[in-house]
């Protein structure tokens, strides 16, 4: 299942007949209550979960930066730009070529531009690529009911419930201009964008079947002439 895992001569042959799934994540903040690499786990949790629906996927080690100047001002951010991303992406996929197909599963919306001309560009060049980003409520986007119960269900021990707290609850398309003008403290100055509050395991496991549905459908569809 796991890229890491394995040997260049016992994937030299099967590489052709295989997809790449890539989990692309970041090192942000995630409030008073979430570990920093809270979207790197998600991607990488989906991937796996992709990976055991599909056997012909084979799950890359993830790439645990991304586009997070947004969250700039907060500790423990850590952010490799727009720029050097969409490099990232190319070059890697680029290096990936005796593959079937790459899918890049990112957990982190500031990836979206960077990884989407990343893609536009490797589809230009011919190459078997999509992107794919779990969905979720405009009022609930960072660290808020949806992530925080996907953490309760994947790292409960690392989840600080004690502190969780509301932040700016307000549709994200209506926060985003003050968003990129000042990052996202200066919309929620606690860096959450909706409210952890009632957040559970249950739904967590909820949101990560529905979001592996979506996933699986989404490859299989998309490159299902690449399974035979």
């Amino acid at each position: 299942m796991n890229l890491g895992d394995q040997t260049s001569p016992r994937l030299a042959g099967r590489a052709e007949r295989t997809v790449l799934a890539v989990p692309l994540g970041a090192t942000e903040q995630h409030g008073p209550h979430l570990p920093l690499d809270t979207d790197t786990a998600i991607a990488a949790e989906l991937c796996r979960r992709l990976a055991l629906r599909v056997p012909q996927v084979l799950v890359a080690p993830a790439i645990p930066y991304g586009s997070s100047g947004e969250h700039a001002g907060f500790s423990g951010t850590l952010s490799i730009g727009q720029a050097a991303l969409e490099l990232l992406i190319v070059e890697l996929v680029r290096s990936a070529d005796e593959f079937a197909g790459i899918v890049l599963v990112s957990g982190h919306g500031g990836n979206l531009e960077p990884l989407n001309a990343a893609v536009r560009l490797l589809r230009a060049e011919g190459r078997n690529v999509l992107a794919w980003f779990p969905s979720g409520p405009a009022d609930d986007s960072h660290a808020g009911h949806t992530e925080t119960s996907v953490m309760l269900r994947l790292r409960p021990a690392d989840v600080t419930l004690d502190a969780a707290e509301a932040g700016n609850t307000r549709p994200l398309p209506t926060l985003i201009d003050r968003l990129r003008g000042g990052g996202v403290r200066q919309v929620s100055p606690n860096g959450v964008l909706g409210d952890p509050a009632g957040a559970t395991a249950e739904h967590g496991e909820r949101l990560l079947t529905a979001w592996t549905e979506s996933l699986v459908s989404r490859v299989v569809g998309t490159l299902n002439d690449q399974f035979t």
